[in-house]
């Protein structure tokens, strides 16, 4: 049952914030932490290989560029000889400086140090070296070192550790996988034995199937909560037992005693009158005490209730009450609608939306029109206010037309309460043109009923 305080209005958009499963969240965070730190190694170790390759190599170039010029010097007729591999030596002399130009470019404006240069052969291969330069005066070092081998070495190194961090993370996500299914297990159980026990009146003990951890412990928080909720459920129904027994042996009384004075011979109009008033309010109450004791077990009753009849019924005691008051009560419709459900059930049902459109309309008519499967109560009254028609169904509340009237504004919350327990449906919208027309349909709710209204 919801309220939808203006008719036609768009149906509130409900926003549902995505919440992951905590097996999921477990599952991800191994995933995640094993993805990262084996990353996080990973880069590590590539930047460490790097630098310590490349301080190696630059160390074993210094080294062998002053130890190639020394050898020159000692015999400059001859080409030195290099003591490593993967090197190429040059010496060009002054006189050459300017052929270098044109040879090698690159070679030519770059300062001393150790330089990276690369990219690719006439054969379209790649290539990649340092080249160690020294100059003097009158002569200038080259001293070149291939790392096309160890761009290979590093290329399948960064293969090797990529495949790593990919394996550890599958590794991660079967683990997380296991450590999910272990973790959550209790839990499922424990939620399982939960639902379970849903429809038992004394729900057994979950504390003792669960060890002593931080599972078994909320086991046992939820013993204790479901015995103390079990306590209260039970006290609330002998006390709806009790006050139901209770009342009904007065009311038994003043019912037998009012039979009695009726059967008097010689009774005045005025004091035949009263007595009625006093059967009808006996009835009325013996109905509401049935209706709640019914609420407050959630129990459905059976039985073959004539709506028409009860409505009748409803409108004949509205009648001797409304004294001088300019209004009319009329029933229209067939009277062959008959719903499986106590009279009193229906009686306060129905008898509550009648109440409040003679309450409400100080003049004018209240019609209880029936239909195949429902029953309408159309005012002359006030009308529905926007405030009214948010907070109709609200417990207590009391609506803008109810200041100089009686009740405690829990009539149409009964109302909706008995539909819910019977499957019924109510809905109170604005007049065409004035007042007020309550619906209450006895079909099975297929949809979302539209509740709003004058308060009880």
């Amino acid at each position: 049952m919801s309220t939808d305080p203006t008719p036609g209005a768009a149906p509130a958009r409900r926003v549902r914030r995505y919440r992951r499963r905590l097996r999921s969240r477990i599952i991800l965070s191994f995933v995640l932490l094993g993805f990262g730190l084996t990353a996080l190694f990973a880069f590590l170790t590539q930047e460490a290989r790097n630098r310590v390759e490349n301080d190696l190599v630059e160390d074993v170039m210094n080294r062998n560029i002053d130890e190639f010029a020394r050898r020159f010097y000692s015999d400059p007729s001859s080409s030195p000889d290099l003591p490593l591999q993967q090197m190429i030596g040059r010496v060009v002399k002054r006189e050459r400086f300017e052929m270098l130009k044109a040879e090698q470019p690159d070679w030519y404006d770059l300062p001393d140090g150790i330089h990276n240069l690369s990219g690719v052969d006439e054969n379209g291969e790649p290539f990649s070296y340092k080249l160690a330069v020294r100059k003097t005066p009158e002569e200038w070092f080259f001293l070149a070192y291939d790392m096309t081998q160890a761009a290979r070495g590093e290329a399948q190194f960064q293969r090797a550790i990529l495949g790593s961090v990919l394996l550890v993370s599958l590794l991660s996500l079967l683990i997380g996988w296991w450590a999910a299914s272990r973790v959550m297990s209790p839990v499922s159980d424990l939620a399982r034995r939960l639902q379970d026990s849903d429809s038992s009146t004394r729900p057994a003990a979950l504390a003792a199937h669960f060890p002593d951890d931080e599972v078994g412990q909320l086991a046992g928080a939820l013993d204790d909560y479901a015995a103390r909720l079990t306590e209260v459920v039970q006290r609330d129904r002998e006390f709806n037992a009790d006050v139901s027994h209770e009342l009904r042996t007065p009311l038994a009384v003043i019912k037998g005693a009012v039979e009695l004075l009726l059967a008097k011979p010689g009774l005045d109009d005025k004091t035949e009158a009263r007595l009625l008033r006093i059967q009808r309010a006996e009835q009325q109450c013996t109905d509401l005490i049935s209706a709640l004791l019914l609420l407050s077990r959630n129990e459905r009753g059976h039985g073959a209730t004539d709506v028409a009849k009860v409505a009748e019924q409803l409108l004949d005691a509205h009648r001797t009450q409304i004294r001088n008051k300019p209004l009319e009560l009329r029933l229209q419709g067939d009277s062959g609608l008959v719903v499986d459900a106590p009279e009193a059930a229906v009686s306060v049902a129905l008898g509550n939306l009648i109440g409040n459109a003679v309450k409400y309309t100080n003049a004018g008519e209240v019609v209880v029109r029936m239909l195949p499967q429902a029953v309408e109560v159309i005012d002359s009254g006030p009308g529905l206010s926007a405030e009214d028609a948010a907070k109709l169904f609200e417990r207590g509340y009391r609506g803008t037309h109810a200041e100089h009237s009686q009740g405690g504004g829990i009539g149409l919350s009964i109302v909706r309460r008995l539909c819910d327990l019977y499957g019924w449906s109510v809905r109170v919208v604005p007049g065409e043109t004035r007042g007020v027309i309550a619906t209450l349909s006895f079909t099975t709710i297929t949809a979302s009923a539209s509740s709003s209204g004058e308060p009880a």
